[in-house]
């Protein structure tokens, strides 16, 4: 569909010389070198842990991220000076009808794809797919906005509407580079989990008896896999495999409950705390 699309917008974007047109050319082109990349990053972060990748490869979807980020950047700053510049001159656009059509094909084929992906998350639970049909939901808006663009321009007489409108999609695209570009980083620098996340695991954690000591949790994010680990104090009475039963039987438990997450429980002595391993109080759950 991509492809599709980057050839119509191309002929529309040379035949009306709009801005808008242009803008929504580049964010085609971008949703094609997108979906490749993506689809490269999730390959290699679905590879399971090797030799060289004790903790897997989950870190490739955001190196990919970051890589659709400096594609798009540069394109929003493309655009953007070349709105400015043609804002400047005055000029105009042309063949308004043959922009207009485009944009409606492009909206209606927009809306086929998310109906699709739509039957894709509900599926497989893809969190990938899920935030690409975002990403195409957004598509609707922009190619409305060309449609608008190029009515004020040509129909309605407002010269430079169309520029202006350009210079509008190009901060669009930065602004979703900038996010984008937060949440590869949060990953890549191991940031925890969402207070909410977090507070929903700790819900399904005490519920379980054992773990009414539990203590320094730590969460992190790899691509689509989650990491959990904590400490946990037991009582100086259980023996070596009576501990490490119960734990384990307590991870395959909450592995269920929260599916691509790999839980590791560190056991202390009851009382005993690592006081060099503590972390500030914020993000450390102490004993109850």
């Amino acid at each position: 569909m991509a492809v599709l699309l980057i050839g119509l917008k191309s002929w529309a974007a040379y035949s009306t010389s709009s801005m808008a047109m242009l803008g929504s050319l580049a964010d085609s082109t971008l949703d094609l070198v997108a979906s490749l990349v993506v689809l490269l990053g999730v390959r290699v972060a679905a590879q399971p842990a090797d030799r060289e990748h004790r903790f897997g490869h989950g870190k490739a979807e955001a190196l990919a991220a970051l890589m659709q980020v400096i594609i798009i950047s540069i394109s929003a700053l493309f655009i953007g000076w070349r709105s400015i510049e043609r804002l400047v001159a005055g000029v105009e656009t042309a063949a308004a009808e043959l922009g207009i059509a485009v944009s409606l094909i492009a909206i209606l084929f927009t809306f086929a794809l998310i109906a699709y992906q739509r039957h894709v998350v509900r599926r497989t639970g893809s969190v990938a797919i899920a935030t690409d049909r975002l990403h195409y939901a957004s598509d609707l808006m922009l190619n409305a906005s060309v449609i608008v663009a190029l009515v004020l321009d040509q129909y309605a007489g407002i010269v430079g509407a169309d520029a202006v409108f350009g210079l509008l999609i190009a901060l669009w695209l930065a602004w979703g580079a900038w996010k984008s570009s937060s949440r590869a980083l949060d990953q890549l620098m191991d940031r925890e989990w969402p207070t909410e996340q977090r507070e929903r695991f700790l819900a399904a954690a005490r519920k379980y008896p054992e773990l009414e000591g539990l203590h320094d949790l730590r969460t992190r994010t790899s691509g689509t896999h989650h990491f959990v680990q904590f400490h946990v104090w037991v009582p100086p009475h259980w023996t070596v495999r009576e501990a490490h039963d119960r734990m384990d039987a307590i991870e395959q438990q909450l592995e269920k409950q929260f599916p691509a997450t790999e839980i590791l429980i560190h056991l202390d002595p009851e009382g005993h705390t690592d006081r060099e391993g503590l972390l500030p109080s914020h993000i450390t759950e102490q004993p109850r």
